[in-house]
């Protein structure tokens, strides 16, 4: 019993009850309303999670997305938050972050490097071949690219 009450306690999920309405800017009507995240589809509920981060990083923060030059520390790391959600889900957040201005550091496997790609400037790839140690390669997004391309064409030779 005092496993299931910790496990409970401590999922953030259950920290808060909350309702959020999705409304059309044209007529201010509403769209969709989430309660919960309770009954909605594995993608909305993803996006309806990215939309609670960016608007409370944005409330928090006091951030003005319309503002050119800001003094506000913008500077966000996401731990392998895109791993297991659509890609579809990921574009929306990447592109909700970018529009709030959002400097961001992102740990994800290279599964979703495909989706992240237009986001980033650099790359930086860890890995571990021995089991000794880590290795860090960073490089620009261009590097990247031309890598990649290479890879490509090496593969096309054989």
């Amino acid at each position: 019993m005092d496993r299931n009450w910790a496990r409970y306690v401590t999922d953030v999920r259950n920290w808060f009850v909350f309702t959020a309405s999705e409304r059309w800017r044209e007529d201010d009507s509403e769209y969709e309303t989430y309660s919960d995240s309770g009954g909605k589809s594995g993608g909305q509920k993803e996006k309806l999670a990215y939309t609670i981060l960016a608007a409370s990083l944005a409330y928090q923060f006091r951030l003005d997305p319309a503002a050119v030059r800001s003094k506000t520390f913008r500077f966000v790391v996401i731990d392998e938050a895109f791993g297991r959600g659509s890609d579809e889900s990921t574009r929306f957040a990447l592109t909700l972050f970018t529009r709030l201005g959002l400097q961001l550091l992102i740990v994800t496997p290279l599964q979703k490097i495909h989706v992240i790609e237009p986001h980033v400037a650099a790359v930086g790839f860890v890995d571990n071949p021995t089991g000794n140690y880590s290795r860090l390669q960073s490089m620009t997004i261009e590097e990247y690219r031309e890598q990649q391309a290479l890879r490509r064409a090496a593969g096309d030779a054989r």
